[in-house]
């Protein structure tokens, strides 16, 4: 089959040849990096008919294939010669900007569960005390407010614990680099006011307690320190002495440098965010709230994460979060506004199912699915956050803990003497977005652009970019279902967990993610190993019955250029079911890399995934069902 045709459309449709800088592709997917993301047309993209759906992440525009990824590129390629040489390229190097948002990202992002779960606790506790059901003095508020203060407390080790995996470096030697920060005698030292040194140096008098950019640094530090000392120390007494020498001189100049000077950055930028969020009024609201759903969609809020957490532990309060819960419900009102609108039957069911969704808290399937590709309700959006932080800000509306979550399950974070102003906020928000969208109006045919030529999920309908539809051939007769194992010991998670929104979105096809918990990887149905990416990180298998199934090991493991990963298999080989694959250090990718274990079917048009398992599973065991429903499924 000849993509020269498609190849020119994606080149066009990402900008043309002279927008592109380089691109590469992994095994689903074209990676381009562009001078200007926004020359990219996504429309017109997902109309071309190898293409399934884009992502545009990271400073990096991803064009969606499957597994004709490599026949895609070389014709993209021979339309534009200069990028032949590019195919088994390693992702390009990102910016300092993406590299710090990419970097925050993955140190906040593991701990948001503890710290909202811990968040909404002292929510709770906070209303009941307000509504008098429970005595703050009593032993079961201290057992409470323990339980729930005790993630801020260690958010030291914490935060340490997760960069150290971010940055590759020994998270035990981090916590315990992170845990002189808060030793109890140390702090009581310094607490005294009598003058503390090492060596004839001074340690400043700080708390650590509830900070975080003092174990950035120190950990940033010891990333760098670990790699210096690996090289130049044998092997044979590597495990003891680097994390001796790592201790000895990183701990030191962590509490006599980098921990006073992180304290005082913090608390600097801490203030100045205050300073404009306490003055700006609702001006600043205005322009907060309208960029906000920006911000969330180029995940540059985590980086506030921080000052957050500082003005909650030293002040009680924060004025930035309300602001999150007026872009959620905005969000939320737009999906509403989307649902009572749209004509198409489909597009409705979506919208209201978003909108459910957005007032639980989780606002993605409705941005990403909805509102961005229908572009004008994202104005709605937008003008409906910043009617809500121009309440905010301008009646000093505050959050006084991270609950971590922005839906109708977080409010208890702002339960105090301004929780009826923040309703009013979040009212304001919902309503004026969903009559803005209500009055602009959409255009649905860039929803059916978008829809055409998408996969099929484990229900039989057409998932692209968040977006159902149905697409499952009617009135076929059902064929004997086909039997998908487990590549991998480990715990079965829903594909929509992923943090990959290609695969979470089911743009790839219907499946299922396994926590590994075993090294080796196993095919998970009889056939044809039709795609083994030079990296070794995926592969896919072209089943006996013709349907075709892909395995994905980690999460933007292609940038690892095969570290960690044996390949047992070559592509053209003939497999069985439950033969070894794949070796796989998950040690090692684990280190920066998501280590799941994703199964999709990519070619699923004909076929229904039934009997989909959960919890522990043994590599063998049978992980879901591909149940053919016309004849052309088989062919």
């Amino acid at each position: 089959m000849s993509y020269d045709k498609d190849a020119r459309a994606i080149i066009d449709g990402v900008g043309g040849a002279d927008n592109i800088v380089s691109a590469y592709h992994c095994i689903t997917r074209l990676r381009f990096t562009l001078r200007d993301n926004t020359l990219a047309d996504a429309t017109a993209l997902t109309a071309v008919p190898s293409v399934v759906g884009v992502n545009d992440t990271g400073g990096q525009y991803q064009v969606i294939v499957g597994d004709k990824v490599p026949d895609v590129f070389a014709a993209v390629a021979a339309v534009e010669p200069r990028l032949a040489g590019e195919s088994a390229a390693p992702a390009p190097r990102q910016k300092l900007s993406q590299r710090f948002f990419d970097f925050i990202g993955g140190v906040f992002a593991p701990l948001l569960p503890a710290i909202a779960g811990a968040g909404l606790l002292k929510g709770i506790l906070a209303l009941l005390g307000f509504a008098g059901w429970i005595d703050p003095t009593s032993d079961t508020a201290l057992v409470l407010s323990a339980i729930g203060d005790a993630v801020f407390f260690l958010l030291p080790v914490l935060v340490a614990m997760t960069a150290a995996r971010k940055l590759g470096a020994n998270q035990y030697v981090a916590v315990a680099i992170a845990g002189v920060l808060i030793y109890p005698a140390l702090v009581t030292a310094l607490a005294s006011g009598e003058a503390v040194d090492f060596l004839g140096m001074p340690v400043t008098a700080t708390t650590y307690s509830y900070t975080v950019i003092p174990s950035l640094l120190a950990i940033y530090l010891m990333s760098w320190v670990e790699r210096g000392l690996n090289r130049i120390i044998p092997r044979v007494v590597r495990m003891m002495v680097v994390p001796l020498i790592t201790l000895v001189v990183v701990a030191p100049v962590t509490l006599i440098v980098l921990g006073p000077l992180g304290s005082f950055v913090g608390n600097g930028v801490s203030g100045g965010i205050n300073w404009a969020l306490e003055n700006g009024g609702p001006l600043a609201g205005v322009v907060i709230g309208a960029l906000l759903p920006l911000i969330i969609m180029t995940g540059m809020h985590y980086a506030l994460v921080p000052f957050i957490l500082t003005n909650l532990a030293q002040v009680g309060a924060d004025k930035f979060l309300p602001l999150t819960y007026m872009q959620s419900f905005a969000t939320t009102g737009a999906a509403l506004g989307v649902a009572i609108r749209a004509e198409s039957k489909t597009l409705k069911s979506l919208a209201f199912s978003t909108t459910f969704t957005g007032l639980m808290g989780v606002t993605e399937p409705a941005l990403y699915g909805l509102i961005v590709p229908l572009r004008r309700p994202l104005i709605a959006t937008m003008i409906g956050s910043a009617a809500g932080g121009a309440v905010s800000l301008g009646l000093g509306v505050n959050a006084y803990v991270l609950a971590g979550n922005s839906g109708i399950p977080g409010l208890p974070g702002l339960v105090g003497a301004t929780f009826g102003w923040a309703i009013v906020g979040i009212v304001l928000s919902f309503v004026v977005a969903a009559v803005l969208t209500l009055v602009l109006g959409f255009d649905e045919s860039a929803y059916a652009a978008a829809a055409t030529n998408a996969p099929v999920d484990a229900g039989g309908e057409s998932v692209a970019s968040g977006v159902v539809s149905s697409s499952v051939a009617s009135g076929g007769v059902a064929g004997a279902a086909v039997p998908v194992i487990a590549p991998v010991d480990g715990e079965i998670v829903p594909l929509s967990s992923v943090p990959d929104r290609v695969f979470a979105d089911g743009v790839m096809g219907p499946g299922a993610a396994i926590a590994p918990a075993a090294s080796d990887v196993v095919a998970p149905v009889a056939g044809t190993v039709v795609a083994l990416f030079p990296t070794n990180h995926a592969f896919g298998i072209r089943g006996d019955d013709g349907v075709e199934v892909l395995v994905h090991v980690g999460i933007d493991t292609v940038a690892l250029e095969g570290r960690g990963f044996t390949a047992h298999i070559a592509q053209g080989d003939c497999v069985e079911a439950g033969q070894r694959v794949l070796t796989v250090d998950f040690d090692e990718v684990g280190r920066t890399k998501d280590t799941s274990v994703i199964v999709v079917v990519t070619e699923a048009a004909g076929t229904d995934l039934r009997d989909l398992r959960t919890g522990a599973v043994t590599a063998g065991d049978p992980l879901f069902a591909m149940q053919p429903v016309n004849a052309e499924a088989t062919r």
